[in-house]
């Protein structure tokens, strides 16, 4: 567990760490917002194109080997972010950073799920989904730290001695297991797959800079959707898919899927908006952002393995619909920011998202592993880590796109600066308006996790009537 966790815990904070320095890299690359969000979505896109492609051969060849090479390869790929002499550099090491930590998330919940026994499965999900949340949301945290005391390079530097302790700790204590079977790459799949994700990615990005409706952005757009039905096309009529679409027959699986997608899109989105709020506009300074921003990996450490632990007792539907409630709940108190507010308001507003997340997350992360067949466990820990990174990707690229269009549109046209530089009041209305987004999203997930709570039980009672008229009889 202290292996595999230390893993995650990389790979998840480096998705994140790097936006309380977004301001710092503007300025010491002498770059603006747009060029500067790629150190983030750089790193992303490498791991949500390669996570199901990694989840697949380890599957065939087995886990510990490819776990521990990500972690080399990560460890690498931080030394080279912190020597970089320029933004395009450092742009490119992060894809390096980003392909370890590919194969590192998308197979630590498969380790663990194959490691404990089903009636304590709950309970190490929870912990492990727990380190994945702090990890995304202590990151900007620790940056804030590390930069009010030292040089921005020091937010990659910090992670040399954690990646040789966790490749050491990896290689004696992970347990080798040998797929059984011969098995096949489906290579077709996996290149359908890929070109579908990074054209996705890339038309998120490249449309938030130059707009939704231009050419090259559409043309992204529909080359996302002819590669998804090329890759549905394949995966049904391959003898040994990619990725097993009856899976998703699952309302368990496909609900829980979909629903953690939601909530990373707007927690992601609202994370990377945070440090501006609070420099640019409260006036704080990084290593107070950095405290601040703390409440909500605190509050969701806490609550995470005991609602893991929860689920294991009385299942994970209810707690995961629990959790999504009063996560709505902490985005609609988020939507009453003002350019006023203080820190124990800011506190008082994010601490429900923390604990909302906690509670969702664990059981969410079990409900899937736990639908998912046994030789299947690779590809359901890519699919999982997926959604999340999926999420991070296009929450910063739409709340982020959001903000900016709703902020230079308060200035007007003739504006010739950027959002960040825009008087704080236009700012905080803008950021009002896309925390409301947000909202609308948290609801739907809601409403997602209701219609699976109902869905379950059904089959539930399905699954009990036989047995009941055979008593009878």
């Amino acid at each position: 567990m202290a292996a595999v966790g230390m893993g995650i815990f990389l790979g998840t904070v480096d998705g994140s760490i790097v936006n309380i320095a977004l301001p710092t890299l503007v300025r010491a690359f002498n770059t603006n917002f747009p060029t500067v969000q790629w150190v983030v979505l750089a790193y992303l896109a490498t791991i949500t194109t390669l996570m199901l492609s990694v989840g697949r051969l380890a599957d065939m060849s087995g886990k510990k080997r490819i776990y521990n090479s990500g972690f080399i390869i990560f460890t690498i790929g931080s030394a080279l972010c912190g020597l970089a002499p320029n933004i395009y550099a450092l742009i490119a090491f992060r894809v390096l950073q980003g392909i370890g930590a590919a194969m590192i998330m998308a197979l630590g919940m498969a380790i663990v799920t194959e490691a404990f026994p089903n009636r304590e499965r709950g309970k190490a999900l929870g912990i492990l989904g727990a380190i994945v949340s702090i990890g995304i949301v202590a990151g900007p945290t620790l940056g804030g730290l590390i930069i009010s005391s030292s040089s921005w390079r020091w937010i990659f530097f910090v992670n040399l001695p954690i990646g040789i302790v966790g490749s050491i700790m990896v290689y004696r204590f992970v347990p080798e297991i040998k797929p059984g079977g011969k098995q096949r790459f489906d290579i077709l799949g996996a290149a359908a797959m890929f070109v579908c994700m990074l054209s996705f990615l890339f038309a998120l990005t490249i449309g938030q800079q130059i707009g939704f409706t231009q050419l090259l952005v559409l043309a992204l757009l529909a080359n996302f959707l002819v590669f998804l039905i090329l890759f549905i096309y394949v995966e049904l009529r391959v003898e040994q898919p990619m990725v097993d679409l009856r899976l998703f027959k699952n309302s368990q699986f496909s609900g829980s899927l979909v629903s953690g997608f939601l909530v990373f899109i707007a927690l992601s989105g609202t994370i990377l908006l945070m440090p501006f709020f609070l420099e640019n506009v409260l006036g704080y300074a990084p290593n107070q952002v950095g405290l601040l921003l703390a409440i909500v990996p605190i509050s969701l450490g806490v609550v995470a393995p005991l609602a893991g632990s929860l689920s294991d007792r009385v299942g994970s539907r209810p707690i995961t619909v629990a959790g999504l409630a009063i996560l709505l709940v902490g985005f609609i108190a988020v939507s009453t920011l003002t350019a006023e507010t203080n820190a124990i308001g800011y506190i008082l507003r994010f601490l429900p998202v923390g604990i909302g997340v906690g509670i969702f997350q664990s059981p969410n992360n079990s409900s899937v592993m736990g639908a998912a067949p046994r030789e299947r466990l690779g590809i359901a820990s890519g699919m999982l880590a997926i959604t999340r990174t999926l999420g991070q990707i296009t929450g910063i690229a739409l709340l982020g796109a959001i903000w900016s269009g709703l902020t230079m549109s308060r200035m007007g046209t003739a504006y010739e600066g950027d959002a960040t530089s825009t008087p704080a009041l236009i700012q905080v209305d803008a950021l009002n308006g896309t925390f409301l987004f947000a909202v609308a999203i948290v609801m739907l997930a809601l409403g997602i996790g209701i219609w699976a709570l109902i869905r379950s039980r059904q089959e539930s009672q399905i699954r009990l009537a036989p047995r009941a008229i055979d008593m009878d009889e």
